[in-house]
């Protein structure tokens, strides 16, 4: 795997509309900006990119829990995300982030029982992208639905694929709409 740069977004938000919030809210983004072996041409088995989403969820789920300086305890939201340059297919970013990525971005959690949210596209340098998130253990906790930008603003490149992994300490800033809380979740299935 050809890695051109790694990119860390963090955010802190201390307080929300006016209101301090109960805890400092941080999010982080860890992002990989590799090549695309497949750039160009159509490629059957894609177990090279495969692989690839195996390494980086490891590398990339480490790298966003410690530029939020959390334990794994603390981690409470996660997502992925990918966008292709334009020379690839959107399956190649699939190929990343579904088969082999989740368990060792769970591990580097400490653990993670809900599926967790992805978002593909195909784009241009500077196209951003909504990584999606939502709580590690249940995935209808409400308060936790969310979604974090990333953006970098050299990439992707048209023979290159963006990956994100973006990891939380909370829910939203100041949820109010009920529902499922994550105090409530049995975190049995991944579900509820």
């Amino acid at each position: 795997m050809e890695i051109r740069k790694f990119v860390t977004i963090v955010e802190e938000t201390k307080s929300e509309m006016g209101k301090a919030l109960p805890k400092p809210v941080k999010r982080a983004a860890a992002v990989a900006v590799i090549k695309n072996p497949f750039e160009g041409k159509y490629q059957e088995d894609l177990s090279e990119l495969i692989d690839n989403g195996e390494k980086l969820g490891a590398i990339l789920g480490n790298m966003a829990r410690e530029a939020l300086g959390i334990s794994q305890d603390e981690c409470e939201g996660y997502g992925k995300g990918a966008i292709v340059g334009m020379n690839g297919e959107l399956e190649h970013g699939h190929s990343i982030l579904h088969p082999k990525l989740g368990a060792p971005f769970r591990e580097a959690l400490g653990g993670g029982k809900a599926i967790i949210p992805s978002a593909a596209k195909m784009g241009r340098p500077g196209e951003e992208l909504d990584v999606p998130t939502h709580y590690k253990d249940a995935a209808f906790v409400r308060t936790h639905f969310d979604a974090m930008p990333v953006r970098v603003q050299d990439a992707p490149r048209q023979d290159e694929i963006l990956v994100a992994l973006v990891v939380t300490n909370a829910g939203r800033l100041l949820p109010r709409i009920g529902g499922l809380k994550k105090e409530e979740a049995k975190k049995e299935d991944g579900l509820r």
